[in-house]
């Protein structure tokens, strides 16, 4: 699906991919109020799928503030709240089992960016032909990458599906926050797991080049669908018109 207002383009899609049968993934794009989101479930069906629609129905909520700082606190203010509720439908609902979920979230205010995320669901900018992973994802792997344990080229031949972050994994929620210039032309993707595990950081770049956000949200899910998609895949794409 797709989405314009009078200066962002924007298209998403999820799909539950070649493996597994439940999609646990939830997407976000509302271009009106410059905020886009991916969730991705964790805890199996009736528990991932609750966590990660959760917040995409929360976020759905936010409401215009005058400026970007309030719209940033808005949404770490309903992340923290959808946190706490996790929490109690795992405790009574889960046997108090984890019901948790991934988050990146995006906002935008005329040339400034931020966004907010815990766990590995992650945001990319491409400018100019070159792609750049804004967000660190909160893994094992990455943690040892920035306390300087490992190098990245060690980091780079490790993989892992455990996340040290998450909606509804701890009673407190900790959210990584970056502010980044938005230039004319800039195309962001924010992403669940399923999709980069699938494709190289090259090829992400270049299925995000296409003619339009449509165009390239259908290109990413058509390319790892064509691949193994042995996890659930989400995309959200935005370009900021010229």
């Amino acid at each position: 699906m797709n989405a314009v207002d009078s200066l962002w383009q924007s298209a998403f899609d999820t799909h539950p991919g070649n493996r597994r049968k439940t999609n646990e993934d939830a997407v976000l794009a509302c271009p009106e109020l410059k905020l886009w989101a991916v969730a991705d479930g964790m805890g199996g069906h009736a528990a991932g799928d609750v966590a990660s629609n959760a917040i995409a129905a929360a976020l759905g909520t936010i409401k215009p503030r005058a400026s970007l700082a309030a719209m940033v606190d808005q949404v770490d203010d309903i992340l923290c709240a959808v946190n706490c509720q996790l929490r109690a439908h795992a405790q009574s609902h889960c046997h108090g089992r984890t019901v948790g979920s991934t988050v990146v979230a995006m906002l935008a205010r005329d040339d400034v960016g931020v966004v907010l995320w815990a766990g590995d669901s992650r945001l990319y900018r491409l400018r100019a032909g070159k792609l750049v992973q804004v967000t660190r994802d909160h893994n094992p792997i990455a943690e040892l990458l920035d306390d300087g344990v490992i190098t990245e080229q060690t980091a780079i031949a490790q993989d892992t599906n455990i996340v040290t972050r998450a909606v509804g994994g701890h009673g407190q929620l900790y959210l990584d926050v970056a502010v980044f210039d938005v230039r004319a032309g800039d195309t962001f993707l924010l992403c669940s797991d399923g999709l980069y595990r699938e494709l190289e950081h090259h090829e992400i770049g270049d299925l995000l080049d296409a003619e339009d956000a449509r165009q390239a949200a259908s290109r990413l899910m058509a390319t790892s669908l064509a691949r193994a998609a042995r996890d659930n895949i989400s995309v959200v794409v935005s370009r900021r018109e010229h």
